[in-house]
């Protein structure tokens, strides 16, 4: 019984992991050194940041799922502004 418990919520912590991308409205930050940590604590893994329509923009690899996001982060507040897929 103690086994079939202890898998059931190994299995159950699974998920979280898989949904640890962050999301609009999150706290980044504005330097490229908080941000990155910031982005990478939640699972994106940053490749870039550049300038882009008055944003910040990390090109980032979700590690979950390994697809290629672009994460936009109004430099004024620090936060998430947008998430993109790069293949959107």
């Amino acid at each position: 019984m103690n086994l079939k418990f202890v898998s059931i919520l190994a299995l159950s912590m699974l998920p979280m992991s898989a949904m640890a991308m962050p999301v609009v409205g999150d706290m980044i930050g504005t330097d490229p050194e908080t941000a990155k940590a910031a982005l990478e604590k939640a699972g994106c893994t940053v490749n870039e940041f550049e300038a882009e329509d008055g944003k910040i923009e990390a090109k980032c690899t979700d590690t979950a799922s390994n697809k290629a996001m672009e994460v936009y982060i109004d430099p004024a507040t620090g936060k998430v502004a947008d998430i993109k897929s790069e293949e959107d």
